[in-house]
């Protein structure tokens, strides 16, 4: 389970910003059965779900950006960067000096029973310093790097002292990343345990509908999947995946792509998918059922029905195996009450007893008076008045009363995070004047 994640001077962040998802004992009465993950072994307690909120433009999705960058980053940085390449990461842009200083991430997971705490410090040109910390009861160093130099712990770290002292790990790439190439198995269980923190778009379904039109093949998978469809009201019988014919491709397909979609199929044995269908009841005049029909996913289904299809396997998979997703704009495309659905999902006991993690931000103010959430689960992004985004938690309000109409009160300004409108009152006059005029 993710703890924390902090961020410093990337893209829309100057300075460091921290999510946790450690409970707060102020709202230990509220929803703590549902909401939280109790562990016996350490001093805290873990949200299984938290929710950003924020004007347009505030840094919300730059925020699961920078998360993304540091999955992306462990998990490329050996294979894919080569001496003297650049590392794609943004600094802060505006001012005078955060472009010549270092970004830095940190994330605190729960892995096999032990707490981890891993980082790094970088600009485009190399990685400045690189740190991993265990903790069962005291914090123990696994390793520390600065620059080139890095050390070691003599036993739990062994392998990974033999690559640092061989001079294996360039620059401008992580010596996590490069221990796992070496089967360093500690590495190897962290690389695993990071890479099953999910990042999704959900303005861009096209980006996961593949993952979950891969889980189609699994019949266990398949039914949940229709389940949840079923659950969501979409009137849904059953989903076939159309296989594309490679020996039979339209004629109208380039050359270059048609020979390789042939020399995957047979190299690789991968499958190409020209459609994914929905089977629905038709009715007769008398709206009794006569029999079925097929929609074609993509050109037949609404926008709404496409983007909850493809939710639906990393959904499932996140429940069944207790990881961590987060969602950039959950709630577009969807209804509100269907927002809520999803969550709820997460914030139960009995339907997520692996304590699996939903982190995602929304415009969907309904939840915040639907009693599905914590205070310290509301968290809120704005920026300063030098454009730099700032992350705070509505539990940081003091003297917040227990049935206060959160909804309402955020809309009007009182947490902050809202978009500053006046200036549409001195557009309006001016476009009504320009509209006199004409």
């Amino acid at each position: 389970m993710l703890i924390q994640f902090s961020v410093t001077n990337y893209k829309s962040f100057r300075d460091k910003a921290t999510l946790s998802l450690v409970a707060s004992n102020y709202d230990k009465k509220v929803r703590e059965a549902d909401n939280v993950a109790a562990f016996e072994d350490f001093s805290f307690r873990l949200l299984k779900s938290a929710v950003m909120y924020g004007p347009n433009a505030s840094g919300k999705s730059k925020f699961f950006e920078a998360f993304n960058f540091v999955r992306h980053y462990v998990r490329d940085s050996a294979t894919d960067f080569t001496a003297g390449d650049k590392i794609p990461v943004e600094p802060f842009l505006l001012d005078e000096t955060s472009n010549n200083e270092p970004s830095e991430f940190e994330v605190i997971f729960l892995h096999n029973g032990l707490r981890y705490r891993y980082g790094f410090e970088l600009t485009e040109e190399k990685v400045l310093s690189e740190w991993l910390y265990e903790k069962a009861t005291k914090e123990i160093e696994l390793f520390y790097r600065d620059e080139q130099f890095i050390t070691t712990h003599p036993k739990k770290f062994k392998k990974g002292g033999v690559i640092a002292k061989q001079g294996f790990v360039r620059d401008n790439q992580l010596f996590l990343s490069r221990a796992v190439q070496f089967n360093d198995e500690i590495s190897e269980s962290l690389y695993s345990s990071l890479s099953k923190l999910r990042t999704l778009s959900g303005l861009d379904e096209k980006g996961f509908q593949g993952y979950t039109m891969s889980l189609l093949d699994k019949a266990d998978y398949k039914q949940k999947i229709l389940k949840l469809l079923e659950a969501a009201d979409l009137d849904i019988e059953d989903i076939e995946v159309e296989k594309l014919d490679t020996n039979n491709l339209p004629t109208d397909l380039p050359k270059s792509l048609k020979e390789f979609i042939k020399k995957e199929s047979l190299d690789n044995e991968k499958v190409f998918v020209s459609d994914v269908l929905t089977k629905r009841w038709k009715y007769n005049n008398k709206e009794e059922k006569v029999g079925h029909t097929h929609f074609s996913m993509d050109d037949m289904e609404s926008s709404g029905t496409k983007k909850f299809f493809a939710l639906t396997g990393p959904i499932i998979d996140t429940l069944e195996n207790g990881n961590t997703l987060f969602v950039d704009e959950l709630d577009s495309k969807l209804h509100p009450n269907l927002v809520e659905k999803i969550v709820s999902l997460f914030n139960s006991k009995s339907l997520n007893p692996h304590n699996a993690q939903l982190i995602f931000n929304t415009h969907n103010t309904n939840l915040l008076d639907s009693g599905l959430l914590r205070r310290d689960q509301i968290w809120f992004v704005e920026k300063d008045s030098c454009g730099s985004s700032e992350l705070h938690s509505l539990s940081d309000f003091k003297k917040i009363r227990k049935n206060e109409a959160l909804e309402s009160n955020y809309l009007r300004g009182k947490y902050g995070a809202i978009p500053y409108l006046e200036f549409f009152n001195s557009f309006t006059s001016k476009f009504l004047e320009y509209e006199n005029e004409g």
